[in-house]
């Protein structure tokens, strides 16, 4: 038999390998339209964005808008959607680091004070000045009478905030152990993510209970009447994005595009500060810990 002639077995080996490779690639071809459906689908919510930025330049009102949580619990992306269509004149992200030795001097609000929107204006907070009621705490990064200070002061600096008409929004992404790990070992493995990798995420597995009691601490002692937590369950990356359009919208008394949308969260995505607190009240109750 010539070389040039593929054996039967080579022939069956061929046909093997191709099926396999039309059947990866239906299902990549799958993964990819159904992610564009998903995106599609976000997109009335981001041109009700765009009607609510249009209220906030016209009233001149100010907003605040706070993405609090775990790493890897999806606060990056969600500020992705929600600013893709927004008129990037009337919008900041603010993703602050680490201090400078003049900032630890000065008094603790002033650094965020600075960051803060003008009239028409909308600022997303990507970590915020509550970085100091579970980070820092956790990492030694302050000592523990600059974190009782904070959590004794941090209220009444919300408070005067929303009483000079600025909107106030804090969200909290709150995202399983499990799902967490997933999506670092993710993140680690692909060198265009690997980046995302901080030293808060290094320790966040290991530390997990820590985190999980500043967590109820913050929400007990912060969550106040004139500037409330609301907490998402970010589990579900794109469940999640949907339902925060939903509650900043909900959050402004702007004209509908469309009232025919449906603005209403999903409750099993999210919930308020205080059923979080009830919630985790009832697993230290039952179980002797947080389980959230």
């Amino acid at each position: 038999m010539s070389d040039s002639i593929l054996s039967f077995e080579q022939l069956l080996e061929q046909n093997k390998q191709l099926t396999l490779e039309n059947i990866t690639l239906k299902k990549n071809n799958s993964v990819i339209i159904k992610k564009c459906k998903l995106e599609n689908s976000l997109k009335p919510y981001q041109a009700e964005l765009l009607q609510m930025q249009k209220y906030l330049e016209k009233t001149g009102k100010r907003m605040v808008i706070l993405f609090e949580g775990r790493g890897a619990s999806g606060k990056g992306g969600a500020i992705r959607r929600i600013t893709r269509y927004m008129n990037e004149k009337r919008y900041r992200i603010v993703a602050l680091g680490k201090p400078s030795e003049e900032q630890k001097r000065q008094w603790f609000f002033q650094r965020y004070i600075s960051y803060l929107p003008s009239g028409g204006e909308v600022v997303f907070f990507d970590r915020s000045w509550y970085n100091r009621a579970m980070v820092e705490p956790v990492l030694n990064f302050c000592s523990d009478t600059e974190y009782h200070d904070f959590m004794e002061g941090v209220t009444g600096f919300e408070r005067d905030m929303v009483r000079q008409g600025t909107i106030l929004v804090k969200l909290y992404f709150s995202v399983t152990k499990q799902k967490q790990a997933d999506r670092f070992q993710r993140d680690n493995a692909n060198p265009l993510t690997r980046w995302k990798q901080s030293e808060l995420d290094v320790q966040a597995q290991e530390r997990w209970d820590d985190f999980t009691n500043l967590k109820y601490k913050m929400l007990k002692k912060t969550h106040s009447s004139c500037a409330p937590w609301t907490v998402i369950r970010s589990n579900n990356k794109y469940k999640a994005r949907l339902n925060i359009m939903k509650t900043i919208l909900n959050s402004v008394p702007y004209t509908r595009l469309d009232k025919n949308l449906d603005f209403i969260p999903d409750s099993d995505i999210v919930c308020s500060g205080a059923h979080e607190i009830e919630i985790m009240d009832i697993q230290k109750s039952d179980e002797g810990k947080f389980l959230i």
